[in-house]
């Protein structure tokens, strides 16, 4: 008798992930985007790969490995969080070292700009970046971090889908492809090591998952789960490109991206986001 009950568990545990695969996929075929997906459990027993490895601009999920680095980079002692910029909107164009100011119209904070000229603590910088998606914030913390630093860090966590090659709104950069990238297997692998204490250290790592859950843009992953649901994440948008990646602290934790490319309106890419995270929280 026990050993009929454990192979009728084995078979359910093997046919959830083949049933949401098949929902996620019908629900894409339908959405008219190119959508990929990456889904684990914390206890690494449930997993679904949809398009994993297919490269999409990264928006602003590449902020993300910016703040690990930051982290990284105050655990080995060589900087402190309350450390402080000075304030200056000037930034090299990796293509040619010309300089670029970046547009306060174009970015979701107005604090920092109206810090230009006096000191801002590396904590503040990190928390802008994440939560209202700063660009700004994320320029000056490239800068400081240096972008051959959070690349190797990178490489180092084993996400190589991840590729940040410099700061935003680098315009002559983006006229030559020159972009960062990401796959949502490379955002899995970091938001998996973040969850399990493996990015940084578990008191960095607890630190940075507190600032993801204080993300302010919610129209994806989290509003396909049940309202109270704590999701630690980072969303990224640009024209046409729409991203969600966290971690879904449901009664059995998750990490879940999903990228999404080809759409014009926002609101119809969150949508899409947002049914496919339901999917995911109704038959994890």
């Amino acid at each position: 008798m026990l050993a009929l009950l454990l192979t009728s568990l084995l078979v359910q545990s093997q046919a959830a992930p083949a049933n949401l695969e098949a929902a996620l996929r019908r629900a894409i075929a339908e959405s008219g985007a190119e959508v990929a997906v990456a889904y684990r459990t914390l206890d690494g027993r449930s997993e679904v790969l949809i398009d994993p490895d297919k490269p999409f601009h990264a928006a602003s999920t590449m902020k993300v490995p910016v703040m690990i680095e930051l982290f990284r980079q105050v655990q080995a002692g060589t900087l402190h969080l309350d450390d402080t910029i000075v304030i200056k909107n000037e930034f090299r164009s990796i293509v040619d070292q010309s300089p670029y100011k970046l547009s306060e119209g174009d970015d979701s904070d107005k604090d920092v700009y109206a810090a230009v000229g006096t000191p801002m603590t590396l904590r503040r910088l990190c928390e802008l970046m994440i939560t209202v998606s700063s660009n700004f914030a994320a320029n000056l913390l490239i800068d400081k971090l240096g972008v051959d630093n959070i690349r190797r860090t990178v490489t180092a966590l084993g996400a190589d889908g991840m590729q940040v090659l410099r700061g935003v709104e680098d315009q002559k950069a983006f006229d030559k492809g020159l972009n960062n990238t990401t796959t949502a297997r490379g955002l899995l692998v970091l938001f998996d090591k973040l969850a399990h204490g493996a990015a940084v250290s578990a008191q960095s790592d607890a630190a940075m998952i507190d600032i993801l859950k204080r993300q302010q843009f919610n129209d994806g992953i989290p509003a396909g789960v049940p309202p109270g649901t704590a999701v630690a994440h980072k969303t990224g948008t640009i024209t046409r490109i729409h991203h969600d990646a966290g971690i879904v602290y449901a009664p059995r934790p998750y990490v879940l991206v999903i990228l999404v490319r080809g759409l014009d309106d926002q609101k119809k890419s969150a949508a899409v986001m947002a049914s496919l995270s339901r999917l995911v929280f109704a038959t994890r």
